[in-house]
């Protein structure tokens, strides 16, 4: 919002510059963007008059002018094609400096000029430079233009948060000024403009809350072709508003003023009677901006018998537009609830002044004192007869203002300085806030009411903010937080998430944080079996569902990262997975189960390029490396299995399924070909899900001193099936052993000239360790025959001769 600072000092005027009230205002929660002097910086520049004028004898698109600086006549040459006699013009004379440019006396075209006439843009109040800036008929010669037009004024530009409607206009401005300051407020008087015609319009309020307030009013005679009057045009131009006629005028200057948006109706062209009511779908309405707009249904509309006539608090319709031919008007000002507007504009492409307004809330008592000031400028400026002001009113549905509690105590806990009873009293009454003070023996409390303009208090909180404004957040004082910290215990059998990751990146992961909303599509190639939760009102269709994996965000962002020539991709995520039970009708969030899980993903070489690197791919093993060195964390590695598993994402060959005891922890393995053509990848992707629940409980280590004796190591070599898998065997021998079995170590593996071919050699290195004494020859071999027939037993093994 624009406005002019000399506009704002009629109201209030604080003894400060410019710079410090734009300061002040700011400081108070009204955001200043900026401000700029209504016009550069100029002298010797006055109000001439055209008296003469004559064709350049030697230019077509020159001409000679005499104008008069009130006491001289001058000759000047100009080129403006609205140059005539009888106007009044801003006349540069000889030595006058417009910036850093001096008028000197010229010659043009063999003809000498005394001095220049100006346009707008040369006097650096627009950019306007088509022609001469032409002034009232009234303005005096050979006054100053600076001083003739008050161009010692600044425009200032306002940011407000929505929440602060009430400053959209003059009133609120002068208000929050004289409020923060400590100084009275000039209000405007406004009296009721007594009625010289009976003429009434009909009105019908159908839209309930929406529009529980409807004032009119009839005015016939008027005089359009008036002058509106040269103090409002400023005004208004100096808020960004532009000049079109004295009704549209007069309107734009009442909303400016007491922030109640009007319109004008020519009273001729409506029929019947005007009803305020809901549209229905397919509606249509042209615009006063020319624009066809087919409506969405529960859209406020203004109409009469011959159909919709404007968008509530948006934008009047064409066919009751005020023209030139126009007598009769109908004025309106009527309260429209935000929410009933809000979002309606954006909805059409719009965004207009009287929408802005009625979207953050106007003052649903000031419609009647709108309608006065209106008519009161209007017949001052254009004549006219005013008919009496019609209010039609919902009472029942008009806003109720809350009463607040305020807590002297809370005020001090969350500003943490102590304000007086009598200054929060002080502080209240400025505001125009009601307020009653009740005083016991542990606290003040005071039960408080709003004025209708401040939609925006509502809590506590609302009121401890204006009170904290008024006092000065300058003044609040700057503490450092103080707190009696106390170190949290740390349960040494659980591992910290973060220890996790830490341990990922050290291994050439990056870590990823992808949505919990994914596409269907993806979800159904890396997860088909699971039936995903869907969202109700998704984002966009690629993100429509719950993800029942992390999966699916992990490999999306891979494929970003392969696309965009990243040969070497290594992605982990934690996060949530969201499961719900299988043909679950109507589900409910006590049935959505939640797990925790950790996710990654590989592709590519298996180091980063350099010279010395080999250029060899990652494969299954350095996966299971990666996923066993996570389970290293927990000191109980030998918990977790690797079974042959079968999962739809992955290669029916290269997939593992990890247990821990008789709980599932998870899979590893490699992507199908079938999900990677689908996908569109092109390289070998292997991806691990874990359950971190299964994976965060470690076994807290226990120090033993070392063996002072020595170890003792022991190779056999049995043949057992080629199905058995090393896990077994090493499952099988630390059955078979005690506290001095130590180590087995698995170092070769044969099958080939003299081996059964559905059977295989396997080599174990035994070592044996006693902690308080030398073991003998006889105990070794003895443990070693225990371990050669459970194996024998178990998995139906030989020793190897």
């Amino acid at each position: 919002m624009k406005f002019s600072e000399s506009w704002l000092r009629e109201y209030v005027s604080p003894d400060l510059s410019t710079q410090e009230l734009v300061d002040q205002l700011t400081m108070a929660g009204l955001e200043v963007e900026g401000f700029e002097p209504v016009a550069s910086q100029f002298s010797k520049v006055v109000v001439g008059e055209i008296l003469k004028i004559e064709k350049h004898p030697d230019a077509d698109k020159l001409a000679i002018c005499t104008v008069s600086s009130g006491e001289e006549t001058h000759q000047v040459v100009c080129g403006a094609s609205n140059a005539r006699q009888g106007i009044k013009i801003p006349f540069a004379l000889i030595g006058a400096k417009l910036e850093d440019f001096k008028i000197k006396k010229a010659k043009l075209r063999g003809v000498e000029s005394f001095g220049m006439l100006c346009s707008e843009r040369e006097l650096g109040i627009s950019d306007k430079h088509e022609g001469l800036m032409e002034l009232p008929a009234d303005a005096p010669a050979g006054v100053d233009v600076r001083e003739y037009l008050s161009l010692d004024d600044s425009i200032i530009d306002l940011d407000l948060t929505p929440n602060r409607s009430d400053c959209l206009s003059m009133v609120g401005l002068g208000r929050e000024t004289g409020l923060i300051n400590a100084l009275d407020v000039s209000t405007i008087k406004i009296e009721a403009v007594s009625k010289t015609i009976n003429d009434q319009f009909e009105v019908d309020l159908k839209a309930g809350s929406a529009c529980p307030r409807f004032v009119g009013r009839v005015i016939k005679n008027i005089q359009l072709d008036a002058e509106t009057p040269l103090w409002m045009k400023e005004k208004l131009r100096r808020s960004d508003v532009r000049s079109i006629d004295p009704v549209v005028d007069v309107t734009n200057f009442v909303m400016l003023e007491l922030g109640q948006p009007m319109h004008a109706y020519d009273l001729a062209k409506l029929q019947g009677k005007t009803v305020v009511r809901q549209s229905e779908s397919e509606e249509k309405v042209t615009l006063l901006d020319g624009s066809d707009v087919t409506l969405a249904e529960n859209t406020l509309l203004i109409t009469d018998d011959s159909g919709p006539i404007g968008i509530a608090g948006i934008m009047g319709g064409l066919s009751t537009s005020v023209t030139e031919t126009t007598q009769d008007i109908y004025l309106e000002s009527a309260f429209f609830a935000p929410t009933s507007i809000t979002g309606r504009a954006r909805s059409y492409g719009m965004n207009t002044d009287a929408s802005h307004r009625f979207e953050r809330g106007v003052d649903w008592k000031g419609q009647a004192d709108a309608i006065e000031r209106a008519t009161a400028l209007l017949l001052e400026i254009a004549g006219g007869d005013a008919g009496p002001t019609t209010e039609s009113v919902l009472e029942n549905d008009l806003p109720s203002i809350p009463e607040v509690s305020l807590r002297l105590n809370r005020v001090k806990r969350v500003l943490g300085v102590e304000i007086e009873e009598s200054q929060i009293d002080d502080i209240l009454s400025r505001l125009g806030f009601e307020h009653v003070s009740n005083v016991t023996k542990d606290d003040v409390t005071w039960q408080v009411k709003a004025p209708a303009y401040r939609f925006d208090i509502a809590i506590e909180a609302d009121l401890i903010e204006e009170i904290s404004r008024v006092y000065g957040y300058n003044n609040l004082p700057v503490r450092t937080p103080r707190t009696s910290l106390t170190m949290a215990p740390v349960e040494e059998g659980v591992i910290n998430l973060n220890k996790i990751k830490d341990h990922l990146v050290t291994r050439g992961y990056q870590e990823a944080i992808t949505y919990s909303f994914v596409d269907p599509k993806l979800q159904a190639v890396l997860d088909p079996e699971q039936d995903p939760i869907g969202l109700a009102n998704p984002l966009s269709s690629e993100m429509a569902v719950m993800r029942t994996s992390l999966w699916p965000g992990l490999v999306k962002a891979l494929i970003h990262n392969v696309n965009r020539q990243q040969t070497r991709v290594r992605l982990f995520e934690s996060g949530l997975r969201f499961q719900q039970p299988p043909n679950t009708a109507n589900l409910e969030m006590a049935d959505v189960r939640q797990e925790r899980m950790l996710a990654g993903v590989l592709l590519g070489p298996k180091m980063p390029e350099i010279w010395g690197n080999s250029s060899e791919v990652v494969d299954f093993f350095d996966l299971k490396g990666d996923v066993e060195s996570i389970f290293k964390l927990t000191g109980a590695e030998t918990e977790f299995t690797f079974d042959v598993g079968q999962h739809p994402a992955l290669h029916p060959g290269q997939t593992a399924r990890i247990m821990r005891g008789t709980n599932l922890v998870g899979f590893i393995g490699l992507m199908d070909p079938r999900a990677q053509k689908k996908l569109g990848i092109d390289q070998n992707v292997y991806l691990f899900e874990l359950k971190l629940d299964e994976i965060n409980s470690r076994h807290v280590p226990e120090a033993q001193s070392l063996s002072k004796f020595p170890e003792v190591r022991r190779d056999i070599a049995v043949i057992v099936d080629s199905e058995v898998s090393a896990a077994e065997i090493n499952a099988c021998v630390e059955s078979a052993t005690d506290g001095s079995f130590q180590n087995l170590m698995l170092f070769d593996v044969y099958q080939g000239k003299g081996i059964d071919p559905n059977r295989k050699s396997v080599a174990l290195g035994l070592t044996f360790q006693h902690g308080s004494r030398t073991l003998t020859d006889d105990e070794i071999n003895k443990f070693v025959d225990e371990i050669v027939e459970a194996l024998t037993i178990k998995l139906g093994a030989s020793l190897r001769n």
